[in-house]
């Protein structure tokens, strides 16, 4: 697991051609499930390393979908290309947090939507990471964005810049149009983590055939009181 550093200076990484090729492969396969959504009038989004260019050959291909669908039509609209799901689950990390539903299609493609609205924060954690839509990868554009060392991303001709996010909050929130909120809430969470460990999850529920998401979200609320509180305000 990635924790975070901390480095005096701004550092250049200097990408070799293997790393440009995996980058473009990365970014083919994400317009490969990006389009089919943009086509059934989605606007999806590709989330993380991928976004902004610093990739390997680990890296996960995460699309996002930063608002509220019907999951039959997201999931149609996959299907009609050819895109069918070996995994889908919900996952809640608190009671009080966004929950979340996740597409797996492969073990490094997903697709993720919200299943209540989100709140500012939490779509602007999808830019703090880097956030890119169809257009910057057709473009060959790469997006700052801040990584789980929290390490300011900086894409230049050859690379990328780096350079610590703690104790220069300020400064990144600026750099990439977000909130200082949303800057220190990363900076503690990830800092905790990189301390304790992986934290717990508090729902993590893998659908069945014939399953859908609104059925067992409401489902998992008649089980877990807990999630009507902390979502209280944000249910329909």
């Amino acid at each position: 697991m990635a924790k975070p550093v901390r480095v005096a200076d701004v550092r250049e990484i200097i990408y070799d051609e293997k790393r440009w090729k995996i980058l473009d492969e990365k970014r083919k396969r994400a317009l490969e499930l990006m389009l089919p959504l943009e086509t059934s009038g989605f606007s999806p989004i590709v989330h993380g390393s991928v976004a902004r260019g610093d990739v390997d050959k680990n890296s996960d291909i995460d699309v996002v979908i930063p608002y509220e669908v019907p999951s039959f039509k997201l999931e149609l609209a996959l299907l009609k290309a050819g895109l069918t799901p070996t995994k889908r689950e919900i996952v809640m990390a608190t009671p009080w947090q966004l929950p979340k539903a996740h597409l797996y299609l492969e073990d490094d493609r997903s697709v993720t939507f919200p299943l209540v609205k989100p709140r500012q924060t939490e779509l602007e954690f999808y830019w703090f990471g880097g956030a890119a839509g169809i257009d910057e990868l057709r473009k060959k554009i790469r997006v700052l964005g801040v990584d789980k060392r929290l390490m300011l991303i900086e894409p230049t001709e050859k690379g990328h810049l780096e350079s610590q996010v703690i104790g220069n909050e300020s400064t990144v929130a600026k750099k990439l149009g977000v909130s200082l909120e949303i800057v220190r809430e990363r900076v503690q969470v990830l800092t905790r983590r990189a301390e304790l460990g992986h934290t717990g999850i508090f729902i993590r529920r893998e659908l069945a055939p014939g399953e859908n998401f609104e059925g067992v979200f409401r489902e998992l609320m008649r089980k877990n009181p807990d999630m009507k509180i902390g979502l209280k305000g944000r249910l329909p």
